[in-house]
């Protein structure tokens, strides 16, 4: 048994959405160490992929496009179609959040959450899966990288009604296509993330002293932390779990000891 065998993901190609920043960013970073031969990231900004791509250098290969829409959608696959013949590796991380009161939540933010966190994975995975298949072999499967929430699994304080509901469907989906996907040495697995600084967790970004206390391990979580999780799961380390969503949170959702006196980390 050779360790580095188990953790690298030497010559692999990659796609990760919502990869310009945050945890997309982080999980790209681990990518690129773990060997990746390429990376492409994809996200809404020209500005924020042309300097993402620009920081890791010629094995990130920026994209921009709107994976909230269909058509966006199917231009990304067709693209990415005409540049590559395989996809060993989807990372799933495009995601929105909106928080209003109960009684005046609008369906505009209902329905932009619930499209990015919920419809686009699934979509992008169908329309990428002839790539991800080209890809598998029983060996070395392909994997699919859902990033949900630690959110979709306990309920946090905050008014984000459709965040917590689609990234709770996003883990059950999960389950779902590693069903049927596992047929074509396609493995999908989750991530839920908690607090960790990033512009859509602008607690954990702005105030980590007062996040840390709401958290077991009495700190936010750094890159290293989300790309350790990652590159676990994409390597043949994860080839034997199947439609599993892991926290990596610090303890949030399944340390309870004094859990009363903690301040709830997660949120926007």
């Amino acid at each position: 048994m050779n360790l580095n065998d188990l953790f690298t993901l030497e010559g692999r190609v990659a796609l990760v959405t919502g990869g310009s920043r945050g945890i997309g960013k982080m999980i790209v970073e681990g990518l690129l160490a773990a060997g990746c031969a390429r990376v492409y990231i994809v996200a809404r900004k020209q500005e924020q992929v042309e300097e993402t791509s620009a920081e890791f250098g010629d094995k990130v290969i920026g994209l921009v496009g709107d994976l909230s829409q269909m058509d966006g959608i199917q231009q990304l696959a067709d693209e990415l179609s005409s540049r590559e013949d395989r996809l060993d590796i989807l990372v799933n991380n495009a995601g929105a959040a909106w928080g209003e009161p109960f009684e005046e939540f609008g369906e505009g933010g209902w329905d932009k959450t619930v499209d990015l966190n919920l419809k686009t994975p699934f979509f992008l995975t169908q329309k990428l899966h002839k790539l991800l298949k080209a890809a598998a072999t029983k060996d070395r499967p392909a994997k699919v990288l859902m990033i949900a929430s630690i959110d979709g699994m306990k309920s946090n304080p905050w008014e984000t009604y459709p965040y917590q509901a689609s990234k709770a469907g996003l883990i059950h989906l999960t389950r779902r296509m590693a069903a049927r996907l596992i047929a074509d040495n396609i493995v999908v697995n989750g991530i839920g993330p908690g607090a960790f600084p990033s512009a859509m967790n602008r607690a954990a970004r702005d105030n980590a002293d007062k996040v840390e206390k709401g958290i077991p391990s009495r700190r936010v979580g750094v890159a290293e932390d989300m790309a350790a999780g990652a590159i676990y799961l994409l390597s043949r380390a994860g080839d034997y779990v199947v439609g599993t969503t892991i926290p990596i949170d610090g303890g949030v959702v399944n340390a309870n000891i004094g859990a009363g006196n903690f301040v709830d980390p997660s949120g926007d």
